[in-house]
């Protein structure tokens, strides 16, 4: 008669004496290690855990979008698309974390505040590469890094870099679009200004969308992902005023202000633009 205790599971592996556990796999015991609280508040855990899941999804949101640069390039769409996807299912992981620091009172975040110094998400280098790899290219940004000669270089390569609507612009003038010949040899360093012939081409692939359909995907796939990054950054802006108001950051940023200033930032101006004209 089986054990019922076992409830069918006689086969499950319970010896692992030579074999890799699920812990090891993950590497579980250097992870969960890793939440080092600077006081004795309890709800500074909540605190450190929120900011480093959120770099892990960010983690993967930079292997999809470094991942789909190049697989734009190569002409593999269907592939992009995928990997773009899972970069939009991903930002809506981030922005629900906002809901949860949000049960952190004023009261509770002061009492360990100080132990941040001028450490601030302000300096997360995932982030910024994020920015990069979308097309939003600040210098001054960099010298944050310079702390870290091998993490600065990291950074720099990625600022040098053709961001996604670099490639997406290479596409359109593959199609036999008539995209400014400056935009296909530009210096990528330089902050994406919006350009008429880039709209001209957005407006026709909209305008027929059977014709370019790989295309049409591509541009809704980018406004999927900067409409769910601005999701983000409002909903960022909105938990700090909760919790701190209108201080200054820890990392020396104008906080509530700096937050409301990059939301007007547009990464993709002529896929907004063109909503407007078709």
């Amino acid at each position: 008669m089986k054990d019922r205790r076992n409830n069918g599971e006689e086969e499950v592996h319970t010896d692992f004496s030579d074999r890799m556990t699920y812990g090891e796999y993950l590497n579980l015991d250097t992870l969960l290690a890793a939440q080092n609280r600077r006081s004795a508040h309890h709800d500074e855990m909540l605190f450190i855990i929120i900011h480093q899941v959120s770099e892990l999804w960010m983690k993967l949101i930079l292997h999809e979008l470094q991942a789909a640069i190049e697989s734009i390039r190569n002409g593999e769409m269907q592939a992009a698309f995928k990997m773009l996807a899972r970069v939009s299912s991903t930002q809506k992981q981030i922005i629900q974390a906002w809901d949860v620091l949000s049960t952190l009172t004023p009261s509770e975040y002061m009492e360990f505040r100080d132990q941040l110094g001028q450490a601030s998400g302000f300096q997360s280098y995932q982030y910024r590469m994020i920015e990069f790899a979308l097309g939003y290219k600040t210098k001054h940004v960099l010298k944050i890094y310079e702390k870290d000669p091998g993490l600065h270089k990291h950074l720099e390569a990625a600022y040098k870099a053709p961001s996604i609507y670099d490639a997406a612009i290479e596409k359109l003038a593959t199609a036999g679009f008539p995209i400014t010949g400056k935009l296909l040899d530009r210096d990528y360093t330089e902050l994406y200004e919006k350009d008429q012939s880039v709209e001209a081409a957005w407006t026709a692939v909209y305008k027929d969308v059977d014709k370019y359909w790989d295309l049409y995907q591509l541009g809704e796939k980018l406004v999927d992902i900067e409409d769910s990054l601005q999701q983000w950054r409002f909903r960022h802006m909105k938990t700090v005023e909760r919790i701190i108001g209108h201080k200054k950051g820890t990392g020396g940023s104008s906080g509530v202000g700096y937050l409301k200033k990059v939301l007007d930032h547009r990464f993709f101006p002529e896929l907004w633009d063109i909503r407007t004209n078709i």
